[in-house]
């Protein structure tokens, strides 16, 4: 079996990428901060326990978008003696993480929000916290659309994620709105934590997501039976191959790996098998960039089957 690249050279992201994701991860922790600080002030003057469900969001979207820096610091590592594979599963380690996070603040919010229908307080002041708001909307807004601009550059699972998790904050943020509209403006005290249970159950629904992602990553799952089709298609184009089988792929953060058997002719020169075997893996990482090959060439029969091993006497 032969890896027919480089070593380790597919296992580490290109330094266009690399600052992507760390300017991305690092701009998450700059809003989400800015952001907690706003609404925890909007909290203090409008007791609104909506306001209050943002501001541990917020607090929560800091502590995971610093898991993340962390992860993609470590996974943008390169291969190393311990880590012959590279250190990608750091990003959905981080999904995990991310997971608990958002479970915590739905379980906290929940309670806080069944408190308080049962012990209903008037929203004062929702001017101020409307404002907050609208801020927290358009900055959320702009850190999402370009996280995912990173996020389809890169493959990040981490940054995937967390752009979820923020997608997640701008309908927590209309929700937050609407409660303290009806709350303060028409008197339906039961509003505002209604909408905080609504928010819990979104923050839930993300956290869902995330887990299964970051758990397909972690178990190996095979890339989409989309992209499998496209690669056996591109083996089997070239007219020295006869047959692909045994087609095995998984995804490690950004990184793909992908092996496969090609069968060719049993009197075909090895050099010029190797060759072959070269120019598929060439094709294939064309369609995957900075995925990691490896072709396994098995000699074939004239009708084009693998031969049989021979079997000792």
């Amino acid at each position: 079996m032969t890896a027919l690249d480089a070593p380790h050279a597919a296992e580490t992201a290109s330094p266009e990428h690399a600052r992507l994701l760390r300017r991305a991860t690092t701009l998450a922790i700059i809003v989400a901060g800015s952001l907690a600080v706003l609404k925890l002030s909007a909290w203090l003057l409008t007791g609104s326990v909506s306001v209050a469900s943002s501001l541990v969001d917020s607090l929560l979207d800091i502590g995971a978008s610093a898991v993340n820096l962390w992860a993609i610091r470590l996974a943008l590592r390169p291969a190393d003696r311990e880590h012959r594979f590279g250190h990608g599963k750091a990003e959905p380690l981080a999904g995990l993480a991310q997971s608990a996070f958002v479970v915590g603040s739905a379980i906290f919010l929940s309670l806080e929000a069944v408190n308080r229908l049962l012990n209903p307080a008037p929203v004062t002041r929702g001017a101020i916290g409307i404002g907050v708001m609208v801020i927290a909307i358009i900055a959320t807004l702009a850190l999402v659309t370009y996280q995912r601009k990173v996020s389809r550059l890169t493959s990040s699972v981490a940054v995937e994620a967390d752009s979820l998790h923020y997608t997640g904050d701008v309908l927590m943020n209309l929700a937050v709105i609407a409660g303290i509209v009806l709350s303060s403006e028409l008197g339906w005290t039961w509003a505002d934590p209604v909408f905080a249970l609504g928010i819990a159950t979104i923050l839930i629904v993300s956290a869902v997501r995330i887990l299964i992602r970051s758990i397909d990553q972690l178990m190996d799952r095979e890339l989409p039976d989309e992209t499998r089709a496209e690669i056996i298609a591109l083996a089997e184009s070239d007219p020295a191959v006869t047959e692909v089988h045994d087609l095995k792929t998984r995804m490690s953060g950004r990184q793909r790996f992908v092996q496969l058997h090609l069968t060719m002719d049993a009197m075909m020169p090895l050099v010029r098998a190797h060759a072959v075997g070269e120019r598929v893996a060439a094709a294939i990482e064309a369609l995957l960039p900075e995925a990691e090959v490896i072709v396994h060439h098995d000699p074939g029969g004239p009708d084009g089957e693998p031969l049989a091993e021979p079997q000792p006497d």
